[in-house]
Protein backbone atom coordinates (compact mmCIF):
# COMPACT_ATOMS: atom_id res chain seq x y z
CA UNK A 1 0.00 0.00 0.00
CA UNK A 2 3.07 2.47 0.75
CA UNK A 3 4.36 1.83 -2.58
CA UNK A 4 1.68 2.40 -3.98
CA UNK A 5 0.70 5.73 -2.09
CA UNK A 6 4.41 6.80 -3.46
CA UNK A 7 3.47 5.82 -6.94
CA UNK A 8 0.45 7.62 -7.09
CA UNK A 9 2.20 10.97 -5.54
CA UNK A 10 5.11 10.59 -7.97
CA UNK A 11 2.30 10.26 -10.96
CA UNK A 12 0.25 13.29 -9.78
CA UNK A 13 4.02 15.63 -9.52
CA UNK A 14 4.74 14.57 -13.06
CA UNK A 15 1.33 15.70 -14.33
CA UNK A 16 1.21 18.17 -12.47
CA UNK A 17 4.13 20.30 -13.88
CA UNK A 18 3.12 20.01 -17.54
CA UNK A 19 -0.08 21.29 -16.14
CA UNK A 20 1.83 24.33 -15.15
CA UNK A 21 3.82 24.94 -17.62
CA UNK A 22 1.08 24.98 -19.87
CA UNK A 23 -1.19 27.85 -17.36
CA UNK A 24 1.54 30.08 -18.06
CA UNK A 25 1.82 29.46 -21.60
CA UNK A 26 -1.86 29.68 -21.59
CA UNK A 27 -1.55 32.87 -19.89
CA UNK A 28 1.09 34.00 -22.46
CA UNK A 29 -0.79 33.08 -25.20
CA UNK A 30 -3.88 34.90 -23.45
CA UNK A 31 -2.13 38.15 -22.79
CA UNK A 32 -1.01 38.76 -26.00
CA UNK A 33 -4.60 38.11 -27.40
CA UNK A 34 -5.46 40.66 -24.78
CA UNK A 35 -2.79 42.90 -26.06
CA UNK A 36 -3.51 42.02 -29.76
CA UNK A 37 -7.70 42.96 -29.86
CA UNK A 38 -6.94 46.51 -27.76
CA UNK A 39 -4.22 47.26 -30.37
CA UNK A 40 -6.26 46.46 -33.28
CA UNK A 41 -8.94 49.20 -32.00
CA UNK A 42 -6.00 51.15 -32.04
CA UNK A 43 -5.65 50.99 -35.79
CA UNK A 44 -2.61 48.13 -35.79
CA UNK A 45 -2.88 45.79 -38.22
CA UNK A 46 -2.78 42.32 -36.19
CA UNK A 47 -3.06 40.11 -39.30
CA UNK A 48 -0.26 38.01 -39.76
CA UNK A 49 0.28 35.63 -42.94
CA UNK A 50 -2.73 34.21 -43.34
CA UNK A 51 -4.90 34.67 -46.43
CA UNK A 52 -7.18 37.87 -47.18
CA UNK A 53 -10.35 36.21 -48.22
CA UNK A 54 -12.44 38.07 -50.97
CA UNK A 55 -14.91 38.72 -49.22
CA UNK A 56 -12.61 40.85 -46.81
CA UNK A 57 -10.76 43.38 -49.09
CA UNK A 58 -11.54 46.81 -50.49
CA UNK A 59 -14.38 47.88 -52.75
CA UNK A 60 -12.23 50.73 -54.42
CA UNK A 61 -8.86 49.63 -56.38
CA UNK A 62 -7.06 51.62 -53.89
CA UNK A 63 -4.60 52.50 -56.61
CA UNK A 64 -3.65 56.51 -55.37
CA UNK A 65 -2.76 54.60 -52.21
CA UNK A 66 -0.38 52.17 -54.15
CA UNK A 67 0.94 54.31 -56.35
CA UNK A 68 1.81 56.97 -53.62
CA UNK A 69 3.47 54.44 -51.90
CA UNK A 70 5.72 53.68 -54.72
CA UNK A 71 6.38 57.32 -54.84
CA UNK A 72 7.81 57.37 -51.84
CA UNK A 73 9.92 54.39 -51.65
CA UNK A 74 11.18 54.04 -54.54
CA UNK A 75 11.95 57.58 -55.08
CA UNK A 76 14.43 58.49 -52.89
CA UNK A 77 18.41 58.05 -51.29
CA UNK A 78 18.18 54.41 -51.39
CA UNK A 79 17.12 54.26 -55.02
CA UNK A 80 19.73 57.32 -55.84
CA UNK A 81 22.81 56.06 -54.01
CA UNK A 82 23.43 53.44 -56.43
CA UNK A 83 23.56 55.47 -59.38
CA UNK A 84 26.00 57.55 -57.57
CA UNK A 85 28.46 55.04 -58.62
CA UNK A 86 28.27 55.19 -62.34
CA UNK A 87 30.64 57.62 -62.86
CA UNK A 88 32.33 57.86 -59.32
CA UNK A 89 32.97 54.29 -59.07
CA UNK A 90 32.72 52.36 -62.43
CA UNK A 91 34.36 55.35 -64.19
CA UNK A 92 31.81 55.64 -66.49
CA UNK A 93 30.84 59.42 -68.38
CA UNK A 94 27.76 60.55 -67.99
CA UNK A 95 26.01 59.89 -70.72
CA UNK A 96 27.65 56.04 -70.66
CA UNK A 97 26.21 56.36 -67.10
CA UNK A 98 22.86 57.09 -68.05
CA UNK A 99 22.00 54.71 -70.93
CA UNK A 100 23.34 52.22 -68.50
CA UNK A 101 21.51 52.53 -65.93
CA UNK A 102 18.11 53.81 -66.71
CA UNK A 103 17.55 50.71 -69.49
CA UNK A 104 18.46 48.41 -66.67
CA UNK A 105 16.74 49.85 -63.99
CA UNK A 106 13.55 49.87 -66.46
CA UNK A 107 14.02 46.09 -66.82
CA UNK A 108 13.97 45.32 -62.99
CA UNK A 109 10.84 47.49 -62.96
CA UNK A 110 9.00 45.19 -65.26
CA UNK A 111 10.38 41.89 -63.15
CA UNK A 112 8.87 43.45 -59.68
CA UNK A 113 6.03 43.93 -61.57
CA UNK A 114 5.12 40.60 -62.56
CA UNK A 115 5.66 39.99 -59.04
CA UNK A 116 3.29 41.84 -58.22
CA UNK A 117 0.43 41.00 -59.83
CA UNK A 118 0.01 37.39 -57.63
CA UNK A 119 -1.45 39.95 -55.01
CA UNK A 120 -5.11 40.75 -55.54
CA UNK A 121 -5.84 36.94 -56.86
CA UNK A 122 -4.18 35.45 -54.17
CA UNK A 123 -4.93 37.67 -51.01
CA UNK A 124 -1.40 36.25 -49.73
CA UNK A 125 1.97 37.88 -49.04
CA UNK A 126 4.50 37.81 -51.78
CA UNK A 127 6.43 34.98 -49.74
CA UNK A 128 3.40 32.59 -49.10
CA UNK A 129 2.64 32.43 -52.97
CA UNK A 130 6.36 31.30 -53.07
CA UNK A 131 5.14 27.87 -51.00
CA UNK A 132 3.48 27.21 -54.57
CA UNK A 133 6.90 26.87 -55.88
CA UNK A 134 8.94 25.86 -53.08
CA UNK A 135 6.43 23.83 -51.00
CA UNK A 136 6.30 24.09 -47.07
CA UNK A 137 10.28 23.43 -46.46
CA UNK A 138 11.99 25.28 -48.86
CA UNK A 139 10.58 28.73 -48.91
CA UNK A 140 11.79 29.02 -45.60
CA UNK A 141 14.94 29.34 -47.34
CA UNK A 142 13.88 31.78 -49.97
CA UNK A 143 12.19 33.74 -46.98
CA UNK A 144 15.13 33.68 -45.11
CA UNK A 145 17.14 35.52 -48.04
CA UNK A 146 14.25 37.89 -48.22
CA UNK A 147 14.70 38.79 -44.51
CA UNK A 148 18.27 39.30 -44.98
CA UNK A 149 17.78 41.60 -47.77
CA UNK A 150 15.55 44.03 -46.24
CA UNK A 151 17.16 44.38 -42.81
CA UNK A 152 20.15 44.71 -44.23
CA UNK A 153 19.35 47.49 -46.65
CA UNK A 154 17.43 49.02 -43.15
CA UNK A 155 20.64 49.00 -40.98
CA UNK A 156 22.23 50.89 -43.97
CA UNK A 157 19.49 53.17 -44.37
CA UNK A 158 19.52 53.97 -40.67
CA UNK A 159 23.27 54.70 -40.70
CA UNK A 160 23.34 56.68 -43.93
CA UNK A 161 20.20 58.90 -41.93
CA UNK A 162 22.22 59.07 -38.95
CA UNK A 163 25.15 60.29 -40.82
CA UNK A 164 23.28 62.71 -42.79
CA UNK A 165 21.79 64.31 -39.66
CA UNK A 166 25.23 64.53 -38.00
CA UNK A 167 26.99 66.23 -41.31
CA UNK A 168 23.85 69.09 -41.65
CA UNK A 169 24.55 69.65 -37.71
CA UNK A 170 28.06 70.49 -38.28
CA UNK A 171 28.19 67.14 -35.37
CA UNK A 172 26.15 68.65 -32.71
CA UNK A 173 23.89 65.67 -33.80
CA UNK A 174 25.86 62.25 -33.07
CA UNK A 175 25.87 59.69 -34.85
CA UNK A 176 23.82 57.48 -32.74
CA UNK A 177 21.60 59.74 -32.17
CA UNK A 178 20.72 60.01 -35.75
CA UNK A 179 20.55 56.35 -35.84
CA UNK A 180 17.74 56.30 -33.33
CA UNK A 181 16.12 58.86 -34.95
CA UNK A 182 15.87 56.74 -38.10
CA UNK A 183 14.77 53.77 -36.52
CA UNK A 184 12.45 55.03 -34.48
CA UNK A 185 10.01 57.09 -36.93
CA UNK A 186 10.90 54.01 -39.11
CA UNK A 187 9.40 51.60 -36.75
CA UNK A 188 6.10 54.42 -35.98
CA UNK A 189 4.81 53.69 -38.67
CA UNK A 190 5.89 49.90 -39.78
CA UNK A 191 3.82 48.41 -36.90
CA UNK A 192 0.48 49.80 -37.73
CA UNK A 193 -0.06 47.98 -40.40
CA UNK A 194 -0.49 48.14 -44.51
CA UNK A 195 -3.80 50.29 -44.57
CA UNK A 196 -1.10 53.69 -42.38
CA UNK A 197 1.71 52.48 -44.39
CA UNK A 198 -0.08 53.22 -47.63
CA UNK A 199 -1.72 56.07 -46.35
CA UNK A 200 1.75 57.66 -44.79
CA UNK A 201 4.32 57.05 -47.49
CA UNK A 202 1.41 59.22 -50.01
CA UNK A 203 1.94 61.79 -47.44
CA UNK A 204 6.12 61.57 -47.21
CA UNK A 205 6.25 61.27 -51.11
CA UNK A 206 5.75 65.25 -51.65
CA UNK A 207 7.81 66.64 -49.63
CA UNK A 208 10.80 64.28 -50.58
CA UNK A 209 9.98 64.57 -54.39
CA UNK A 210 9.35 68.18 -53.72
CA UNK A 211 13.19 68.46 -52.59
CA UNK A 212 14.73 66.59 -55.09
CA UNK A 213 13.13 68.89 -57.59
CA UNK A 214 14.72 72.01 -55.50
CA UNK A 215 18.38 69.66 -56.02
CA UNK A 216 18.06 70.00 -59.37
CA UNK A 217 17.46 73.47 -59.32
CA UNK A 218 19.90 74.33 -56.53
CA UNK A 219 22.91 72.17 -58.49
CA UNK A 220 22.18 73.31 -62.15
CA UNK A 221 24.92 76.07 -62.00
CA UNK A 222 27.67 73.17 -62.32
CA UNK A 223 25.33 71.61 -65.02
CA UNK A 224 28.40 72.92 -67.67
CA UNK A 225 30.45 70.46 -65.86
CA UNK A 226 28.54 67.37 -66.98
CA UNK A 227 30.56 66.21 -69.86
CA UNK A 228 33.70 67.59 -68.76
CA UNK A 229 34.73 64.07 -67.42
CA UNK A 230 35.96 61.79 -70.04
CA UNK A 231 37.33 57.49 -70.17
CA UNK A 232 39.46 57.83 -73.00
CA UNK A 233 42.55 56.48 -70.83
CA UNK A 234 40.75 53.08 -69.78
CA UNK A 235 41.01 50.12 -72.23
CA UNK A 236 37.53 49.57 -74.04
CA UNK A 237 37.49 46.00 -72.49
CA UNK A 238 37.38 47.31 -68.91
CA UNK A 239 34.93 50.19 -69.95
CA UNK A 240 32.84 47.24 -71.14
CA UNK A 241 33.03 45.43 -68.00
CA UNK A 242 32.26 48.46 -65.83
CA UNK A 243 29.23 49.23 -67.55
CA UNK A 244 27.90 45.73 -67.80
CA UNK A 245 28.33 45.68 -63.55
CA UNK A 246 26.89 49.75 -63.35
CA UNK A 247 23.98 47.74 -65.91
CA UNK A 248 23.15 44.52 -63.15
CA UNK A 249 23.36 47.07 -59.78
CA UNK A 250 20.92 49.50 -61.24
CA UNK A 251 18.69 46.58 -62.66
CA UNK A 252 18.82 45.04 -58.68
CA UNK A 253 17.85 49.09 -57.39
CA UNK A 254 14.09 48.17 -58.76
CA UNK A 255 13.88 44.31 -59.52
CA UNK A 256 14.46 43.67 -55.69
CA UNK A 257 10.95 45.45 -55.29
CA UNK A 258 9.53 41.72 -56.54
CA UNK A 259 9.84 40.20 -53.41
CA UNK A 260 7.53 42.25 -51.36
CA UNK A 261 5.55 44.26 -54.35
CA UNK A 262 2.75 41.65 -53.99
CA UNK A 263 2.28 42.59 -49.96
CA UNK A 264 0.49 45.84 -51.30
CA UNK A 265 -2.19 44.34 -52.88
CA UNK A 266 -3.70 41.82 -50.99
CA UNK A 267 -6.45 44.23 -50.35
CA UNK A 268 -7.50 44.95 -54.05
CA UNK A 269 -10.60 43.14 -55.41
CA UNK A 270 -9.77 39.15 -56.79
CA UNK A 271 -11.15 40.61 -60.26
CA UNK A 272 -8.65 43.32 -60.61
CA UNK A 273 -7.13 42.90 -64.27
CA UNK A 274 -3.60 41.77 -64.25
CA UNK A 275 -2.68 44.42 -66.19
CA UNK A 276 -3.90 47.16 -64.57
CA UNK A 277 -1.76 46.04 -61.56
CA UNK A 278 1.38 45.47 -63.28
CA UNK A 279 1.37 48.85 -65.00
CA UNK A 280 0.74 50.49 -61.52
CA UNK A 281 4.02 48.66 -60.48
CA UNK A 282 6.26 49.66 -63.14
CA UNK A 283 5.16 53.21 -63.97
CA UNK A 284 4.97 53.63 -60.14
CA UNK A 285 8.58 52.35 -59.49
CA UNK A 286 9.84 53.60 -63.20
CA UNK A 287 9.19 57.29 -63.18
CA UNK A 288 10.33 57.75 -59.55
CA UNK A 289 13.45 55.94 -59.75
CA UNK A 290 13.88 57.68 -63.11
CA UNK A 291 13.80 61.10 -61.73
CA UNK A 292 16.06 60.25 -58.77
CA UNK A 293 18.69 58.44 -60.92
CA UNK A 294 18.92 61.14 -63.38
CA UNK A 295 19.91 63.73 -60.76
CA UNK A 296 22.74 60.63 -59.43
CA UNK A 297 23.91 60.28 -62.38
CA UNK A 298 24.22 64.29 -62.54
CA UNK A 299 25.55 64.94 -58.87
CA UNK A 300 28.25 61.86 -59.34
CA UNK A 301 29.46 63.49 -63.40
CA UNK A 302 29.78 66.72 -61.72
CA UNK A 303 31.89 65.46 -58.17
CA UNK A 304 33.98 63.67 -60.20
CA UNK A 305 35.39 66.47 -62.00
CA UNK A 306 35.05 69.51 -59.62
CA UNK A 307 36.78 68.94 -56.21
CA UNK A 308 34.75 71.11 -53.96
CA UNK A 309 32.00 68.17 -54.40
CA UNK A 310 34.13 65.25 -54.48
CA UNK A 311 35.98 66.10 -51.18
CA UNK A 312 32.53 66.60 -49.98
CA UNK A 313 31.88 62.59 -50.97
CA UNK A 314 34.69 61.89 -49.51
CA UNK A 315 34.35 63.16 -46.56
CA UNK A 316 30.52 62.69 -45.63
CA UNK A 317 29.31 60.09 -48.22
CA UNK A 318 26.28 60.89 -49.78
CA UNK A 319 24.85 63.43 -47.08
CA UNK A 320 27.74 65.69 -48.16
CA UNK A 321 27.29 65.22 -52.12
CA UNK A 322 23.56 66.25 -51.46
CA UNK A 323 24.76 69.57 -49.18
CA UNK A 324 27.20 70.28 -51.86
CA UNK A 325 24.32 70.28 -54.08
CA UNK A 326 22.42 72.58 -51.97
CA UNK A 327 25.03 74.47 -50.44
CA UNK A 328 24.30 77.64 -52.02
CA UNK A 329 21.49 77.47 -50.71
CA UNK A 330 22.85 77.90 -47.00
CA UNK A 331 20.77 76.95 -44.22
CA UNK A 332 17.27 76.19 -46.15
CA UNK A 333 20.04 73.76 -48.33
CA UNK A 334 20.13 72.29 -44.55
CA UNK A 335 16.67 71.75 -44.45
CA UNK A 336 16.18 70.30 -47.71
CA UNK A 337 19.22 67.59 -46.97
CA UNK A 338 17.33 66.78 -43.53
CA UNK A 339 13.41 66.21 -45.34
CA UNK A 340 15.15 63.92 -47.83
CA UNK A 341 15.91 61.85 -44.84
CA UNK A 342 12.40 60.90 -44.81
CA UNK A 343 13.13 58.78 -48.05
CA UNK A 344 14.68 56.74 -45.91
CA UNK A 345 13.06 56.63 -43.44
CA UNK A 346 9.65 55.81 -46.16
CA UNK A 347 12.30 52.82 -47.31
CA UNK A 348 12.64 51.70 -43.68
CA UNK A 349 9.33 51.19 -43.49
CA UNK A 350 8.51 49.01 -46.29
CA UNK A 351 11.25 46.47 -44.71
CA UNK A 352 10.26 46.30 -41.21
CA UNK A 353 6.78 45.82 -42.48
CA UNK A 354 7.52 43.04 -45.23
CA UNK A 355 10.24 41.18 -42.80
CA UNK A 356 7.37 40.36 -40.16
CA UNK A 357 6.01 38.56 -42.68
CA UNK A 358 8.92 36.61 -44.15
CA UNK A 359 9.80 35.66 -40.46
CA UNK A 360 6.44 34.17 -39.92
CA UNK A 361 6.75 32.13 -42.89
CA UNK A 362 10.06 30.66 -41.30
CA UNK A 363 8.24 28.50 -38.94
CA UNK A 364 4.63 27.07 -37.66
CA UNK A 365 5.44 28.37 -34.14
CA UNK A 366 6.82 31.70 -35.15
CA UNK A 367 3.11 32.26 -37.33
CA UNK A 368 1.88 31.97 -33.88
CA UNK A 369 3.19 35.17 -32.80
CA UNK A 370 1.77 38.72 -34.01
CA UNK A 371 2.93 40.67 -36.83
CA UNK A 372 3.22 43.03 -34.78
CA UNK A 373 5.58 41.68 -31.84
CA UNK A 374 8.05 40.33 -35.17
CA UNK A 375 7.95 44.73 -35.90
CA UNK A 376 9.33 45.25 -32.78
CA UNK A 377 12.12 42.65 -32.88
CA UNK A 378 12.64 43.83 -36.14
CA UNK A 379 13.33 47.27 -35.28
CA UNK A 380 15.50 46.25 -32.13
CA UNK A 381 17.86 44.46 -34.36
CA UNK A 382 18.05 47.09 -37.10
CA UNK A 383 18.66 49.51 -33.85
CA UNK A 384 21.34 47.14 -32.22
CA UNK A 385 23.63 46.46 -35.62
CA UNK A 386 23.30 49.58 -36.76
CA UNK A 387 24.72 51.42 -33.30
CA UNK A 388 27.45 48.64 -32.99
CA UNK A 389 28.63 48.65 -36.29
CA UNK A 390 28.23 52.58 -37.76
CA UNK A 391 31.75 52.69 -38.01
CA UNK A 392 32.07 49.69 -40.53
CA UNK A 393 29.56 47.22 -40.82
CA UNK A 394 27.27 49.34 -42.85
CA UNK A 395 30.00 49.74 -45.51
CA UNK A 396 30.56 45.77 -45.17
CA UNK A 397 26.84 45.37 -45.79
CA UNK A 398 26.83 48.01 -48.39
CA UNK A 399 29.27 45.65 -51.09
CA UNK A 400 27.59 41.96 -49.16
CA UNK A 401 23.77 43.03 -50.34
CA UNK A 402 23.93 43.52 -53.93
CA UNK A 403 25.09 39.93 -53.81
CA UNK A 404 21.64 39.28 -52.10
CA UNK A 405 19.97 40.76 -54.90
CA UNK A 406 20.76 38.30 -57.45
CA UNK A 407 18.24 35.61 -56.19
CA UNK A 408 15.46 37.78 -57.40
CA UNK A 409 16.17 37.20 -61.16
CA UNK A 410 15.84 33.20 -60.07
CA UNK A 411 12.52 33.56 -58.55
CA UNK A 412 11.51 35.83 -61.37
CA UNK A 413 11.86 32.99 -64.18
CA UNK A 414 10.50 30.17 -61.95
CA UNK A 415 7.50 32.09 -61.27
CA UNK A 416 7.21 33.33 -65.17
CA UNK A 417 7.23 29.45 -66.12
CA UNK A 418 5.46 28.31 -63.76
CA UNK A 419 2.11 30.50 -64.50
CA UNK A 420 2.85 30.69 -68.23
CA UNK A 421 3.53 27.18 -69.07
CA UNK A 422 2.59 24.36 -66.49
CA UNK A 423 -0.46 26.66 -64.76
CA UNK A 424 -1.78 27.27 -68.39
CA UNK A 425 -0.65 24.30 -70.50
CA UNK A 426 -0.43 21.14 -67.50
CA UNK A 427 -2.95 22.23 -64.50
CA UNK A 428 -4.75 18.64 -65.45
CA UNK A 429 -1.59 17.63 -63.62
CA UNK A 430 -2.20 19.07 -60.48
CA UNK A 431 -4.11 16.22 -59.10
CA UNK A 432 -4.14 17.31 -55.50
CA UNK A 433 -4.88 21.10 -55.78
CA UNK A 434 -7.83 20.41 -58.20
CA UNK A 435 -9.06 16.71 -57.65
CA UNK A 436 -11.96 16.05 -59.35
CA UNK A 437 -15.18 15.74 -58.41
CA UNK A 438 -17.21 13.43 -58.81
CA UNK A 439 -19.65 14.60 -61.51
CA UNK A 440 -16.00 14.87 -64.04
CA UNK A 441 -15.07 11.56 -63.28
CA UNK A 442 -18.17 9.90 -64.05
CA UNK A 443 -18.80 11.99 -67.33
CA UNK A 444 -22.65 13.71 -65.82
CA UNK A 445 -23.60 16.86 -66.09
CA UNK A 446 -21.86 19.33 -64.20
CA UNK A 447 -23.61 21.24 -61.34
CA UNK A 448 -23.37 24.97 -60.80
CA UNK A 449 -20.61 24.45 -58.40
CA UNK A 450 -18.13 22.52 -60.86
CA UNK A 451 -18.78 25.09 -63.16
CA UNK A 452 -18.05 27.79 -60.94
CA UNK A 453 -15.01 25.96 -59.86
CA UNK A 454 -13.50 25.36 -63.17
CA UNK A 455 -14.15 29.41 -63.48
CA UNK A 456 -12.05 29.87 -60.90
CA UNK A 457 -9.45 27.63 -61.85
CA UNK A 458 -9.22 29.52 -65.43
CA UNK A 459 -9.21 32.80 -64.27
CA UNK A 460 -6.28 32.25 -61.76
CA UNK A 461 -4.88 28.10 -62.15
CA UNK A 462 -4.00 28.61 -58.18
CA UNK A 463 -6.44 27.26 -55.34
CA UNK A 464 -5.57 29.72 -53.18
CA UNK A 465 -7.70 28.18 -50.34
CA UNK A 466 -4.67 25.80 -50.00
CA UNK A 467 -2.06 28.18 -49.04
CA UNK A 468 -1.12 26.37 -45.75
CA UNK A 469 -1.92 23.10 -46.54
CA UNK A 470 0.98 20.74 -46.12
CA UNK A 471 -0.35 17.52 -48.14
CA UNK A 472 -1.24 19.65 -51.43
CA UNK A 473 1.21 22.11 -52.05
CA UNK A 474 4.37 20.91 -53.56
CA UNK A 475 7.17 19.58 -52.38
CA UNK A 476 9.35 21.94 -54.66
CA UNK A 477 11.98 19.81 -55.57
CA UNK A 478 12.41 21.60 -58.96
CA UNK A 479 12.24 24.77 -58.20
CA UNK A 480 14.67 24.06 -55.23
CA UNK A 481 16.88 22.30 -57.15
CA UNK A 482 16.44 24.94 -60.07
CA UNK A 483 17.64 27.77 -57.51
CA UNK A 484 20.94 25.73 -56.49
CA UNK A 485 21.81 25.86 -60.20
CA UNK A 486 21.15 29.45 -60.73
CA UNK A 487 23.26 30.04 -57.93
CA UNK A 488 25.98 28.33 -59.67
CA UNK A 489 24.92 30.96 -62.76
CA UNK A 490 25.34 33.80 -59.98
CA UNK A 491 29.41 32.55 -59.02
CA UNK A 492 30.32 32.29 -62.77
CA UNK A 493 29.11 35.87 -63.71
CA UNK A 494 28.83 37.62 -60.24
CA UNK A 495 31.42 40.84 -60.52
CA UNK A 496 30.82 42.31 -56.68
CA UNK A 497 33.70 43.45 -53.84
CA UNK A 498 34.26 39.53 -52.38
CA UNK A 499 34.39 37.78 -55.33
CA UNK A 500 34.92 37.95 -59.51
CA UNK A 501 33.46 34.52 -61.23
CA UNK A 502 35.40 33.47 -63.85
CA UNK A 503 33.16 34.18 -66.46
CA UNK A 504 32.87 38.21 -65.60
CA UNK A 505 36.69 37.53 -64.91
CA UNK A 506 37.31 37.85 -68.73
CA UNK A 507 35.71 41.44 -69.49
CA UNK A 508 38.29 43.96 -68.57
CA UNK A 509 40.42 44.73 -65.80
CA UNK A 510 37.63 44.20 -62.91
CA UNK A 511 35.37 41.83 -64.82
CA UNK A 512 32.13 42.56 -66.29
CA UNK A 513 28.96 41.25 -64.14
CA UNK A 514 27.16 38.61 -65.34
CA UNK A 515 25.27 36.69 -62.68
CA UNK A 516 22.03 38.01 -63.16
CA UNK A 517 21.63 36.98 -66.50
CA UNK A 518 23.31 33.60 -65.89
CA UNK A 519 21.39 32.91 -63.03
CA UNK A 520 18.04 33.28 -65.18
CA UNK A 521 19.62 31.35 -67.69
CA UNK A 522 20.57 27.92 -65.53
CA UNK A 523 17.38 28.19 -63.81
CA UNK A 524 14.72 28.80 -66.60
CA UNK A 525 16.49 26.31 -68.70
CA UNK A 526 16.31 23.26 -65.86
CA UNK A 527 13.14 24.09 -64.15
CA UNK A 528 10.62 22.83 -66.65
CA UNK A 529 11.61 19.35 -67.48
CA UNK A 530 12.21 19.09 -63.78
CA UNK A 531 8.75 20.41 -62.61
CA UNK A 532 6.97 18.47 -65.26
CA UNK A 533 9.15 15.20 -63.44
CA UNK A 534 7.58 16.84 -59.89
CA UNK A 535 3.91 17.19 -61.54
CA UNK A 536 3.38 13.13 -63.02
CA UNK A 537 5.16 11.88 -59.73
CA UNK A 538 3.48 13.61 -57.14
CA UNK A 539 0.87 15.66 -58.62
CA UNK A 540 1.11 18.66 -57.35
Amino acid sequence: MLSQKIDEVKVSQVEKVPEKETSIISQIKSGTARMSRKLDSLGVETRGIQRIPPYERGTSKQFLSVAGLWLSAAGGLSSMSSFFLGPLLFELTFKQSLMSGLISMAIGCGVAAYCSIMGPQSGCRQMVTARYLFGWWFVKFVALVAIIGVMGWSIVNCVVGGEMLAAVSNSKIPLWVGIVIVTAVSFLVAIFGIKQVLRVETYLSLPVLTCFLLLYISSSDKFSMLNTFTNDDVEPLTIRGNWLSFFSLCYSITSTWGSITADYYILFPEDTPKYQVFFLTFFGTLLPTTFVGVLGVILAAIAVSYQPWNDAYNEYGMGGLLYAGFERWNGFGKFCVVVLIFSLISNNIINTYSAAFSIQLSSVHMARIPRWIWAIACTIFTLVCALVGRNHFSTILGNFLPMVGYWISIYFIILLEENSIFRRYFLHLYTLEFPRSKTEEGHSRPTVRDIKHKISRANHRYNWDMWENYDVLTHGYAATFSFLVGVVGVVLGMAQAYWIGPIARQIGDFGGDLGMWLSMSFSGLVYPPLRYWELRKFGR
